[in-house]
């Protein structure tokens, strides 16, 4: 087996190895643990921090009456209406439960329903957000408002850009609290908390914000290349916490629950991702807080808290806290633009993963040039381009040891000849041969070692970013982050019946049309090489596009079009180059030796 072959299939081995790691699954354990409702704040002291409330699970005298279904539909409600929300804030508790993401739909389909990013309590995959005071030292935790407390409606009448809205409560034995809500034109809300101290006496309590998430999403991609779950900032440190990791942590004494706590920050977030959307708690900067992911075995229930320091307001005092919530789509430049406005590293709750070096720029240029031209399809196949044009000086260099080879064959072959079975004389004649005419034997496949995490990261760009959902490129590709919707069933996309089921076995049988160019692709470029005359490296190099075009026929179909354009450059590349060096590839000679029982001989120009 000569080197050139050895180093391709070495190559192409472990493509396939990280191909293959890709369809990993990890399905997330649970576990049934006790919870108890008392912690200490971030400044010291035990406060009650309440707790949201199911059948399963105890009255406590401050979340007590348990809020029911029922209960929460007969509240009133508070309408919310921008060009890109819909929804609106329930005045039970003053929850922000019910949000819809105007911009998106769940399919394709022009009716199909938009896009639901928070739902209320009682409802399936519960999602909803609260804000309230736990009660301090001496303080009746029923004189705190929270997850139950009637709130009124004191100013505005829908929440808009423009017009925010005011809630009021009279405790009733001292103290006014209030609380105003507002919203920008993309997904950010501002909540301001307020309590006024009318007693004789100083009171303390200390606010908090929570994201509630009721069982887990039955949506979860359950894919090790995406993260999903718990994501959060703490003083420039980024941690990504999966569902189980949280389900499987200790019980926190301060917590009473098994909790993942961070303690005494100055500036950061935390909530809760999924594919395309999240929901982040953001305190104000400048106010140390405390942070944690919480599970609840008895009603199933995941919490994102940031708890602020106690406050002690004397009489006639107010005291403020106030905490942004983001819940919406994780678009790029909103997020981006969040950040620049003092958001810390927000941009950073994009699952951007190991290779983030990579996929950053990758997707910038990416974004740039959809931007530019208005079609992501293109932009790939640009960005393809790009790619191919910086790594060229390394395939320049390959290619022209390729040719080189290429020439020394009749040496080779003559010293395989010679040296018979001593392999020891045969690769010191080999390396005497490769120092004399300046070959490498290993340039033939570091072009393709230097694809695999560039492809990684592309896949990456293009399963994690929402600029990739629901992206056209023409005809009946109008989803870049699918699979191809095409094959033989629909004639390839000019009939309008849909095609089998993506990952399906009539799927993988009735291949689609993106995944069938793409093994054309391999196999011309494969043909730019005679068919070598060992028999189980002709089967190897016979098979090998073909599985390829099989197993990425389920990939999305953005990263086949990214390597049908890298095939058919790489192709144009190596026929060039090879050309300059004195070689001119018989392709039409190596396709027709294809189809013979023996590979045709090597032929030189």
């Amino acid at each position: 087996m000569d080197d050139q072959n050895k180093n391709l299939i070495l190559a192409t081995a472990l493509s396939f190895v990280v191909i293959l790691g890709w369809f990993l699954l990890f399905p997330p354990p649970a576990q049934d643990l006790v919870a108890t409702d008392q912690v200490e704040t971030a400044a010291g002291g035990t406060v009650t921090v309440p707790t949201t409330q199911d059948a399963a699970a105890p009255a406590t005298t401050l979340d007590a009456p348990l809020t029911s279904a029922e209960t929460l539909a007969a509240a009133p409600r508070v309408q919310i209406s921008t060009e890109r929300l819909s929804g609106s804030i329930s005045l039970l508790g003053g929850r922000i439960d019910d949000l819809k993401l105007n911009d998106y739909r769940t399919t394709l389909d022009d009716d199909a329903p938009i896009v639901t990013m928070l739902t209320p309590q009682g409802t399936e995959d519960a999602y909803y957000a609260l804000q309230g005071w736990a009660a301090g030292s001496g303080l009746d935790p029923a004189a705190v408002p929270g997850p139950d407390t009637p709130w009124t409606l004191a100013q505005g009448e829908t929440l808009g850009v423009d017009s925010p809205i005011s809630l009021t409560w009279d405790n009733g034995a001292g103290q006014t609290f209030g609380r105003t809500i507002s919203v920008d034109n993309n997904y950010m809300f501002t909540l301001t908390q307020s309590v006024t101290n009318n007693g004789d006496s100083a009171v303390s309590m200390a606010p908090y914000g929570m994201i509630v998430h009721h069982t887990l999403p039955d949506d979860l991609k359950k894919f090790f290349i995406l993260h999903e779950g718990a994501v959060r900032m703490a003083d420039g440190e980024l941690a990504e916490t999966d569902w189980d990791d949280i389900t499987d942590a200790e019980i926190d004494p301060k917590w009473g629950r098994q909790a993942i706590v961070t303690n005494d920050i100055n500036e950061g977030w935390v909530g809760f991702t999924d594919h395309f959307w999240q929901a982040i708690l953001i305190p104000e900067t400048g106010q140390t807080f405390d942070e944690a992911l919480t599970y609840d075995a008895r009603a199933e229930t995941y919490r994102a808290v940031t708890r602020l320091p106690t406050q002690s307001v004397a009489p006639g005092a107010t005291a403020t806290a106030t905490t942004q919530l983001f819940a919406g789509a994780k678009e790029w430049e909103i997020l981006k633009a969040y950040e620049e406005a003092g958001v810390p590293k927000l941009i950073d709750s994009i699952d951007w993963g190991w290779f983030f070096f990579l996929t950053k720029p990758i997707f910038w240029v990416l974004h740039h040039l959809n931007q530019l031209i208005g079609n992501m399809g293109v932009a790939i196949i640009c960005l393809t381009l790009l790619i191919k044009a910086l790594l060229f000086p390394l395939a320049y260099k390959s290619y022209v040891s390729m040719a080189r080879m290429k020439e020394l064959q009749p040496e080779m072959e003559k010293l395989k000849k010679d040296a018979g079975d001593d392999r020891q004389k045969m690769q010191q004649g080999m390396m005497e041969l490769y120092k004399k005419n300046k070959v490498n034997p290993a340039a033939g496949c570091l072009p393709i070692l230097m694809q695999i995490p560039i492809f990684f990261s592309l896949y990456k760009v293009i399963f994690v970013t929402i600029e990739l959902r629901h992206a056209p490129f023409f005809g009946p590709f109008q989803d870049l982050s699918a699979p191809d919707p095409t094959s033989i069933f629909n004639i390839w996309g000019l009939l309008p019946y849909a095609s089998p089921e993506p990952g399906s076995i009539m799927a993988l049988v009735f291949i689609g049309i993106l995944p069938l160019l793409l093994g054309i692709s391999m196999w011309l470029q494969q043909k730019l090489n005679p068919a070598p005359t060992d028999p189980t490296q002709q089967m190897i190099f016979a098979w090998m596009p073909w599985v390829f075009m099989f197993m990425l026929g389920s990939f999305a179909s953005g990263l086949v079009v990214y390597w049908i354009a890298n095939n058919t450059i790489t192709f144009t590349q190596q026929y060039l180059i090879m050309r300059s060096q004195g070689y001119k590839p018989d392709l039409l000679g190596n396709i027709r030796g294809s189809f013979s029982r023996k590979p045709k001989a090597d032929v030189k120009k």
